[in-house]
């Protein structure tokens, strides 16, 4: 990748988990709002970034997973911007989480490919990726452990919305992911010095 783009990658990696935490404090009683809503839409750009990166990094040694887990990865992650936005309105036009889903309910399909799918996509591709990660040797294998981890604690917070383990859990994904990010940077560097360096 081009130094730049690794650069941004690389912090994308860090500011994904740090907004989705973000988001997090700003629950109330389970009730997620524009606050939230918003911080989950710039996690969700970030990851999007961050986690192409990862894939691409990847690629050439296991091109079959990646041709298949890329895309299934930025499906789950349209999903969080998805529950973004549903938190976002569920403030705007003053409903309540449970009635929003129950009017979501009404349109099974749509509920279905937009929510519940893209909902479940997200966390399992984090956790194959990292147990992939291990495999091939491409990080330590406590980055691994980390990162497989934070993909199961995701939606045990998520769903009950209990700020305190949301928090834990998006701690969890901010350990494995910034050593992605800052590896990222710290490469991107290293190859520009020693370009610099070259007679």
């Amino acid at each position: 990748m081009h130094r730049l783009r690794s650069i941004v990658a690389g912090g994308c990696l860090v500011a994904a988990p740090i907004f989705q935490g973000l988001s997090s404090y700003f629950w109330k009683d389970g009730f997620q709002g524009v606050n939230t809503g918003t911080l989950i839409i710039l996690a969700t750009v970030c990851w999007i970034v961050g986690l192409t990166a990862v894939f691409r990094s990847i690629e050439d040694r296991v091109p079959r997973y990646t041709a298949l887990a890329h895309p299934l990865a930025m499906y789950g992650c349209v999903g969080g911007a998805t529950f973004g936005i549903q938190g976002m309105q569920e403030e705007l036009f003053n409903v309540s989480h449970a009635e929003a889903v129950r009017l979501l309910g009404e349109h099974p399909s749509a509920a279905f490919l937009a929510f519940w799918i893209a909902g479940v996509l997200f966390p399992t591709s984090v956790f194959v990726l990292g147990a992939v990660l291990i495999r091939i040797r491409a990080v330590p294998v406590p980055v691994g452990l980390l990162t497989c981890a934070g993909a199961v604690a995701f939606p045990l917070s998520r769903i009950p919305r209990e700020p305190a383990v949301a928090y834990a859990a998006d701690l969890l994904l901010l350990l494995p992911f910034a050593y992605l990010g800052i590896r990222l940077v710290v490469q991107a560097l290293g190859a520009r010095a020693q370009r610099s360096a070259a007679p």
